[in-house]
């Protein structure tokens, strides 16, 4: 109610006496009756409830006793006040003991304190009266309560297909994708940007489904085809390409946390068999596989199949691959010096964000230790979550990294593997005789260098048990050493033939050993049948403090959506949590899944999403700037098939997508940020690709597909260079150098990921560290990107290998300079990029210490001083640029 006026007005003009009485009596009545609340009034579930759940539910509303007896979830308990009266004035902040208690940093109890901004909002809503909208509960038990507001978020929504708008533009409604964004461009008014030529579309699509530059061949072909499929055409070769699934398999490997490594201490043992997990990905995407199975698959594979895991078909196989998702977080539990309690709970959370952020995109892992501060997801929630993954992880009976591998061995190989197994016994068996006797025949000839009345002695202290021995026999031992002889000294009366005798059984074992079939495992996740350990809410976090017991289940704020999770399913020899969960995930009726998956895909499109945080679509997420856009796309996605190719198709064949990159000061006086999508957005080339790509245009890249990576070592001087680790025992340098055969030249996704040694070619570009995983790569623009593009040994490197093959294909400087042109931009070069580049040319080989001969060919004159090659610094520049370096 508000407060009345001090006076009314006492003496109206003339003329208006009639009127203000009137007046004077309708707000008098008015300040008189209970007030509505306004759509303006700051009210307590808006904002003032969301302040109160961040900096004082911990203490006052999530435990099982309310501290100083005050209950903060609701406005009417505030009122009421706890033990120290009430806690709050309506009209009056500065009366209202909550704001005193902030103001004066004695609460919240921590270091963290109530923002300026968060305090403004409780103070304002005191001062507009404290007012509620809807009506609260007298009492409620402790925990998280969830609101009409919190069900309402929009990413919590049932996903509807909305009606696709009329553009009101001829041919606009071919394709729903522009059909949306013109819609708001208009609103605008704004329109799409003129079409790209088509050598940079053709670039831009080369990068964007394959990570590699288009090849001469590829332009011409495209150039040369002006049929109306062209485009279709290009689209569907490289969607058959293999380096499509390397490409993309490397987004969500990002996604995934994927690491050759353990991580989580400074030793980072290598993960020997995560590779498989890679090949998976990448033959999924390249085969297009559902993304429901692909999701279903990683989740719960194992459950998919019947343990143990013997002679399984490739598709069986693949299944149990997958859950190598789940095996990619940070893992110190097979390092004996760390807390193993701790360690082990620290996999399980690690996994569950991992989880969280790929699939819901949610930051549920903040709900470990207390109730989400933001969003409508209690601690409650997160040990549910916790149990359907807690049969697997399990604990108290726990396996480490070394114990979670299953061998993929077939029957057929197991037996073989088996003979070749009993022929190394029987190898090493003969090897013992031999040596046996070898020890036998030098022990009795020493024995002969004795006067004979010893022998007899010595012969007996040599036989007797050394607990047994007599003083007077281990003082002959002492005295003649040779009695001792064994397998392992004898080497020292017969060195030579000792040498002979382990060549000789070193290379038989060895041709034994080749007949073994090699090792085959995967890393994986599964749970032992028969073993479902309870899942106790830790208070605070803490292992330590185990609180009550949990059953199975998702978020209690999706509980419409999301199906009923079995605590041991009777038809499953596991306990089917995982797969029951995956399937209510990828059931079409979640209202997360499908829109945080294409968003991700909408974002590696064009740079940005339609929700600009890809891995948290929660209250401190951003709002989609096209929601509608985002569920035509979700439910497309999942009618279609869940196929990903199927939405490049419908997103790489729009106007929107087929943009030019080149601002227009119209647009950017409305959207600087093109939030709007009135241009395409220019986007900076990853670290991976701007590798792949060096590779690809010096014509070096090694196209192997697969298998185990090229591994990360350290150089002389610490870089991180891709090279056989030869340090010693103690880790220095040892100056030897193993050959790699060029699998230092393969795509970077075929590269070690070590977790402690990012490899330096990359790192500057924003590498992402796997902490445990990377939802959305920076994009950072820095001197030290600069600095190794100028200085790096493998860019020099390659920059000459780009000249030699220049310089193998035409000895004519402008030919050299097109083709030059054309590898590396896609592009034929303008009269003005020929004349620049034979200006430096020309310039170069007049530093090098010499004149130009006059051939033409690029190369230093015969009388040049310093060892420069003109061509290979040309080709060196050519890499360092924008035009390199970005995809316009």
């Amino acid at each position: 109610m508000c407060a009345l006026p001090e006076t009314l007005p006492q003496t109206p003009p003339k003329g208006q006496g009639l009127w203000l009485r009137i007046l004077s009596v309708f707000l008098l009545c008015t300040w008189l009756l209970p007030q509505e609340v306004s759509a303006e009034d700051p009210v307590f579930e808006a904002e003032a409830r969301r302040v109160l759940k961040t900096w004082c539910w911990h203490c006052h509303g999530e435990d099982a006793e309310f501290q100083g007896g005050l209950d903060a979830r609701f406005a009417r308990q505030l009122l009421k006040g706890g033990d120290s009266g009430p806690a709050i004035v309506p009209h009056d902040p500065a009366a209202s003991l909550l704001i005193q208690r902030i103001t004066s940093g004695e609460m919240p109890p921590s270091e963290k304190k109530v923002p300026p901004q968060d305090l403004q909002v409780l103070q304002q809503w005191i001062a507009a009266g404290a007012q509620m909208r809807t009506t609260e509960p007298e009492q409620a038990a402790p925990g998280l309560l969830l609101s009409d507001e919190d069900r309402s978020h929009w990413a919590f929504q049932p996903i509807v297909r909305p009606p696709v708008p009329f553009a009101g533009q001829p041919g606009a409604e071919a394709n729903p994708v522009d059909a949306f964004l013109l819609q708001r461009l208009q609103q605008h008014g704004l329109q799409f940007a003129a079409e790209a030529d088509r050598e940079t579309l053709l670039r831009r699509l080369w990068l964007d489904l394959t990570g590699l530059p288009p090849s001469t061949a590829a332009i011409d072909q495209f150039i040369a085809d002006q049929s109306p499929e062209a485009w279709n055409t290009a689209m569907e070769q490289l969607l058959a390409h293999p380096a499509y699934g390397e490409r993309w398999a490397r987004h969500w490997l990002d996604v995934a946390g994927y690491a050759d490594s353990d991580g989580y201490t400074e030793k980072d043992p290598e993960r020997p068999w995560a590779w498989k997990y890679r090949d998976y990905v990448i033959r999924s995407l390249n085969a297009d596989k559902p993304w429901n199975q692909f999701l279903v698959e990683q989740l719960a594979g194992d459950e998919l199949l019947t343990p143990p895991f013997e002679n399984l078909t490739p598709e069986q196989a693949d299944a149990l691959t997958a859950t190598g998702f789940l095996r990619m977080a940070p893992d110190g539990t097979a390092d004996g010096s760390v807390d193993q309690p701790t360690a082990r709970n620290d996999v399980v959370a690690e996994t569950l964000k991992t989880v969280s952020t790929a699939l819901l995109g949610l930051s549920v892992g903040c709900a470990q230790c207390h109730d989400h501060r933001y969003d409508p997801i209690s601690q409650v929630d997160y040990y549910r979550l916790r149990a359907i993954f807690e049969p697997a992880w399990n604990i108290g009976e726990w396996r480490a990294p070394g114990g979670r591998i299953v061998s993929m061995w077939s029957a057929q190989t197991r037996a073989a593997a088996a003979a070749v197994d009993q022929e190394l016994a029987e190898t090493a068996k003969k090897r013992t005789e031999e040596l046996d006797g070898i020890v036998q025949e030098t022990f009795e000839r020493e024995l002969q260098k004795l006067p004979t009345e010893r022998q007899a002695l010595a012969r007996a202290a040599r036989d007797a048990p050394k607990d047994k021995r007599t003083e007077e026999q281990q003082q002959l031992i002492r005295e003649f050493p040779f009695l001792n002889v064994d397998r392992g000294s004898v080497y020292l009366y017969l060195p030579d033939r000792l040498t002979g005798f382990n060549k000789k059984w070193d290379d038989l074992t060895a041709e034994v050993r080749k007949k073994r079939p090699a090792d085959d495992y995967v890393m994986c996740l599964t749970e032992l049948p028969g073993r479902i350990p309870a899942t106790h809410l830790y208070s605070r976090g803490d292992h330590q403090q185990p609180r009550q017991q949990v059953v199975p289940g998702g978020l209690s704020v999706l509980e419409q959506a999301e199906a009923v999770i079995p605590e041991d399913d009777p038809a499953l020899p596991t306990s089917g949590r995982r797969l029951a969960w995956a399937r209510s995930l990828t059931s079409g009726r979640h209202p997360l899944v499908a829109r945080v998956l294409m968003n991700r895909f909408w974002m590696l499109h064009f740079g940005q999403g339609l929700v600009a945080t890809a891995g948290e679509f929660g209250v401190k997420g951003e709002l989609p700037s096209h929601p509608e856009l985002l569920d035509w796309l979700a439910i497309e996605f999942m009618e279609s098939g869940w196929s990903l190719k199927h939405m490049h198709r419908l997103i790489l064949s729009s106007r929107a997508w087929r943009q030019s990159s080149v601002r227009r000061p119209e647009h950017d006086a409305v959207d600087p940020d093109n939030r709007l999508l009135g241009r395409m957005n220019l986007r900076r080339l990853e670290a991976e690709t701007i590798r792949d790509c060096i590779l690809a245009v010096s014509g070096q890249l090694n196209g192997k597909m697969g298998g185990p990576p090229a591994p990360v070592s350290p150089d002389d001087v610490g870089q991180y260079v891709i090279a056989i680790d030869t340090r010693d025992s103690a880790g220095r340098p040892t100056g030897k150098v193993e050959a790699l055969n060029g699998e230092d030249l393969r795509r970077s996704i075929y590269v070690q990921v070590r977790r402690s040694m990012p490899l330096g070619v990359l790192e500057p570009f924003d590498l992402p560290r796997m902490t445990p995983n990377c939802e959305r790569r920076a994009v950072s623009t820095t001197s030290s990107q600069a600095l190794l593009m100028l200085n790096n040994p493998f860019v020099l490197q390659q920059a000459g290998k780009l000249a030699e093959r220049l310089r193998s294909g035409s000895q004519e400087q402008r030919e050299q300079i097109e083709t030059a042109w054309r590898l590396v931009f896609g592009r034929r070069p303008t009269p003005e990029d020929v004349a620049g580049a034979v200006e430096f040319l020309a310039a170069g080989v007049t530093a090098a210490g010499g004149t130009a001969d006059g051939a033409g060919d690029g190369k230093p004159a015969a009388n040049a001083g310093a060892a420069v090659d003109p061509l290979q610094l040309w080709c060196h520049a050519l890499l360092c640029s924008s035009g390199f370096l970005y995809a316009e």
